[in-house]
């Protein structure tokens, strides 16, 4: 399932960084660390892998 979003993208790049140890988890906040805690690598790899061309900056939540 590709990203909505650029933020959502780049959410899954930095949670993904953390899965591999590239970087802290407990550097993640938001989004990166929710999806750090509830997604497997291959699911952040398909967000993460997201061409940012052409996606909106942010979506707005369905509340």
């Amino acid at each position: 399932m590709p990203a909505k979003s650029q933020a959502q993208q780049k959410a899954a790049g930095a949670a993904l960084s953390a899965k591999r140890g590239e970087t802290k988890k407990s550097e993640l906040k938001g989004a990166s660390k929710s999806m750090y805690e509830s997604m497997n690598e291959k699911q952040l790899e398909e967000f993460a892998e997201t061409d940012r061309k052409g996606l909106p900056e942010k979506v707005k939540s369905k509340k």
